[in-house]
């Protein structure tokens, strides 16, 4: 089954299925096939095409998913930085957000290990 672009996986209960999309986390996956009226245990593979077809209506009309919530997601962080708050100094300078210490740490967000050349030490006589 494919939905916003994303080939769900055929063998995953639907609820965990609908989380490989962008945008839809486990509780609005629940919320969608509540709606739909689909067991949330059903397996994508089993899902019938009005089942399929109520899914994609219900994501296509109320939720933001793939490129546009992406796109979003990008501008509320561009809006952070050219107000120039705290958070969009530290997106601007790739460094954590949310208040982790950065003195150890904080690789994934600071990238490879940049060496600096430390003081020589004085040789003894």
């Amino acid at each position: 089954m494919r939905l916003a672009g994303v080939n769900l996986p055929l063998n995953k209960h639907a609820v965990i299925a609908l989380t490989y999309v962008y945008g839809i986390g486990k509780k609005s996956a629940e919320t969608i096939l509540q709606r739909a009226g689909v067991a949330p245990n059903k397996k994508v593979s089993e899902l019938s095409d009005e089942e399929a077809h109520a899914i994609r209506e219900i994501v296509g009309n109320d939720y933001t998913v793939e490129g546009q919530a992406r796109g979003e997601q990008q501008l509320a962080i561009k809006r952070l930085m050219d107000i120039g708050c705290y958070r969009g100094l530290r997106h601007r300078r790739s460094l954590p957000v949310r208040g982790q210490r950065t003195s150890t740490n904080a690789r994934t967000r600071k990238g490879k290990r940049k060496t600096v050349a430390g003081k020589k030490k004085a040789t003894k006589k």
